[in-house]
Formats: structure tokens, C-alpha cells, sequence
């Protein structure tokens, strides 16, 4: 007797989880406009790709020889260094005795695409985090790229938002795109203060913050320009006793503190981070006969780095409700 949907669950099976997975990941990651992705890296884990400066302009006048200047050039490197995954089995004994199979199978394959989706939100922002200098402003133009908020216990204020602004106009930071990833404390914090004028509720960028983004990421306001989402997969730093508030004071980070992530997401040229999913999510199955069981699982593969630091900001807070 030929295959038939009776004596081939597992492969049957395995298209129900790989269409879910496929069908529910692109809504529920981090949107595509947040790197740029690097198409043409499709082999090797390295990939090591040109930058080239800015130009340096020079007075002349008539008969004048001019200076020949070469134009500063560099390198930035992307490479495949996150592989995750997940596996289950069914038993024979389970499939001949739930009433509710396909239904836990459907939370089970639910389960895994959430966690994939976080893992991927995690590793992408820790890389944003980790593209910049630990315990350092990394100053750009004058202004500081990375500082601890200015309030009493490291509280985010209203004045961190406007040296953000500040910081960004001084790397010449395009007015538009600009968007900031904040823990549920920086939220709280604007709440107090929900009805002052400089808070918008309505969302500037909504080309580049997809549907499924913004249902899994609340919209805070619109401060300085900036559209303020949260998230609790910010990345937690340690001390770096370096570091000072906009001010310049001193201010050292606490452990566990988190890392507020600001950046622009104007255009593949602006964004801070380049990605590359070199295996998309997919699902393998096989039947193991003696143990009488199907086994499932899903593997990815992909990669941050960063192509540009002047569009990336860092504000250090305490997460603590105050």
C-alpha cells in the first residue's frame, strides 16, 4: 500500500509546523527595516564589507594647485554567530489517547515561534548594546552616545529625551526614523508626567513599525521626535564606573541596570545594525520506530553587526518602579 495521510503523520505534520512557523515569524520579529539586510552574504560566516568616509572640502583659487586627499575607508564585519532551536516528540501512547492532540500541537508550535521571536529580539538588541564602547560616552560631534539617565537613582527625565534630541542633531542624525526601545520603568516614569505638552500619543514612523511589532511592543508617546516603544528583553549592563550623566557628572551604572536603545530606522543607509538569516526557521521530522515516537524539530541560524554608530544611542536606567 502506497503513502497516505494515515500512515504519514509525521510528514504531514511537519508542513502544519513549518507553515505556522513560516506564516507567524515575519509578523512577530523585529521589522525588517530596524537592520539592513545584507543579501548578497548567502555562504561563509565573515563577511567584511567596505565603508567609505566623508569628504574634506579645501579653499582654492584661480591657478592654485590643490591638495589630492584620500577619502577615509574601513571596514565593518557581519558575522553568523546565533544558531538556536527547539525540539519536541509525540509518543504512539499519546497520539492513541488525547482527545486534544492537534490542539496541544498547535500551542506547542505557538510556544516555539514565541521563543524564537524573543531569542532573535534578545540577540539583536544585546548586539546594539554590544556595538558600542563599554564604560565609555562614546562621544560623537560633542555629544554623548552613551550615558547614565540624569534622575535621582538613575531614573530616566525629561531632559535625557531632549540631550537625546541634542545628540542626534549633532551627528546629523536625519529628523525622521528616529525611534527608542525603553524598559517598562521608562514608561512608568513618563506616565507622571503624561500630561505635560511635550508628550504625542500618536506614533511618527508607523512606514517602519509593522502591525505585529506594535502589538507585541506598546507605544508609549512620541518625545523629542522620538517614537518610544517597550520592551523587556533590553539587555542588562554591569558597573561601568566611567560613565557620567548628560551633564558630565560622574554617575556610575548599577548592575543590573538596563540599556535604553535609541536609533534611527530612516533607511537601510541610517540604521545602526545590519542583520543576515542565513537559515530561516524550519522544521525537520522523523520517526524513531523502536522508541515508537515522531520527533520534531526547528533550527535558524543569523547574525547582527553594526555599520554605523553615530545613528545609535544608549541611556542607562535603573529598572526599579520609583
Amino acid at each position: 500500500m502506497g503513502h497516505n495521510t494515515v500512515n504519514t503523520t509525521v510528514a504531514v505534520q511537519q508542513q502544519l509546523y513549518s507553515t505556522f512557523l513560516v506564516e507567524t515569524l515575519p509578523e512577530i520579529m523585529l521589522p525588517s527595516g530596524f537592520t539592513r539586510n545584507v543579501s548578497e552574504f548567502t555562504n561563509g560566516d565573515t563577511i567584511n564589507i567596505p565603508t567609505i568616509g566623508a569628504v574634506t572640502l579645501q579653499d582654492t583659487s584661480e591657478g592654485a594647485p590643490m591638495t589630492f586627499n584620500a577619502i577615509d575607508s574601513g571596514r565593518v564585519t557581519l558575522s553568523i554567530t546565533d544558531q538556536v532551536g527547539d525540539a519536541w516528540s509525540v509518543t504512539d501512547d499519546l497520539k492513541e489517547d488525547s482527545y486534544a492532540l492537534a490542539s496541544i500541537m498547535s500551542g506547542r508550535a505557538s510556544a516555539s515561534a514565541i521563543a524564537i521571536q524573543e531569542e532573535y529580539e534578545t540577540s539583536f538588541l544585546a548586539a546594539c548594546n554590544a556595538a558600542q564602547t563599554v564604560n565609555d560616552s562614546n562621544t560623537i560631534n560633542g555629544g554623548k552616545h552613551r550615558f547614565v539617565a540624569n534622575g535621582s537613582s538613575r531614573v530616566a527625565t525629561l531632559d535625557d529625551f531632549r540631550y537625546l534630541k541634542y545628540v542626534f542633531d549633532k551627528a546629523k542624525v536625519r529628523q525622521g526614523g528616529r525611534i527608542g526601545i525603553v524598559d517598562a520603568s521608562v514608561e512608568a516614569e513618563l506616565n507622571a508626567l503624561y500630561g505635560s505638552t511635550w508628550v504625542s500619543n500618536n506614533a511618527q514612523f508607523t512606514g517602519i513599525i509593522t502591525e505585529g511589532f506594535a502589538q507585541d511592543h506598546k507605544f508609549v508617546a512620541n518625545v523629542f521626535g522620538f517614537d518610544l516603544y517597550t520592551s523587556n528583553l533590553l539587555p542588562v549592563v554591569g558597573v561601568e564606573g566611567a560613565l557620567t550623566d548628560y551633564t558630565g557628572t560622574t554617575t556610575a551604572s548599577v548592575a543590573g541596570d538596563v540599556a535604553n536603545i535609541f536609533m534611527s530606522v530612516a533607511d537601510e543607509q541610517s540604521v545602526p545594525m545590519m542583520s543576515a538569516m542565513r537559515r530561516m526557521p524550519s522544521v525537520e521530522a522523523w520517526r524513531e520506530a523502536k522508541e515508537r515516537k515522531d520527533m520534531y524539530q526547528v533550527t535558524t541560524r543569523y547574525g547582527f553587526g553594526a555599520q554605523r554608530l553615530d545613528t545609535l544611542a544608549i541611556m542607562i536606567s535603573n529598572p526599579t518602579f520609583a
